[in-house]
């Protein structure tokens, strides 16, 4: 699949602000990274804030409507759609990315605002609403609290596991062990 050149682009430049940090990326370190002129990359983006500012966005978006998207997949077990759902929400970033993309969003909350708190807030209701309509969860956890629990588990699997693949593997038992009781 074609991807458009505003998404190489703030892909590429996901990855170059999280290995460099906001201070130190400069636009042409993105239009390198994106394999796009300098002019290219101010055609679409006329400052760095804003180019910043998409990206995280569009990451967070592109994380939630995945996880959205799996999650609302009623033909597959609930046990399949949450792990699903959290791979396109932590699994994408593991390991050391996990820790720089982390860092790079709480590093700048000027730019960034109540973004990223919007978006976390917009997943643990998806995984909430999910659990609760199963409606098989032991009455001493709410939905609430399997959804904090599944995302604490996550964050935590998110940076230290090596892979993606390991990522998927720990979270699965982690959702097996909730389901199991």
């Amino acid at each position: 699949m074609h991807r458009d050149r505003r998404t190489q682009v703030l892909d590429a430049a996901l990855t170059t602000f999280a290995r460099h940090g906001y201070r130190k990326t400069s636009m042409d370190d993105v239009a390198r990274a994106a394999d796009i002129s300098r002019p290219g990359l101010y055609f679409l983006f006329s400052a760095k804030p804003d180019l910043f500012h998409a990206t995280v966005e569009h990451a967070l978006e592109d994380g939630v409507g995945a996880a959205a998207a799996a999650l609302a997949d009623d033909g597959a077990p609930l046990n399949d759609r949450l792990l699903e759902a959290f791979d396109h929400w932590s699994g994408r970033y593991v390991g050391p990315l996990a820790a720089e993309i982390d860092g790079l969003i709480e590093a700048n909350p000027g730019l960034l605002g109540t973004m990223p708190a919007e978006y976390s807030s917009r997943f643990r209701s998806l995984v909430t609403t999910a659990v609760r309509e199963a409606r098989d969860q032991d009455a001493r956890a709410t939905p609430e609290d399997v959804a904090r629990t599944l995302i604490s588990t996550a964050i935590g699997i998110k940076h230290d596991a090596g892979t993606r693949e390991e990522f998927r593997t720990r979270m699965s038992v982690a959702i097996d062990l909730y389901r199991a009781h």
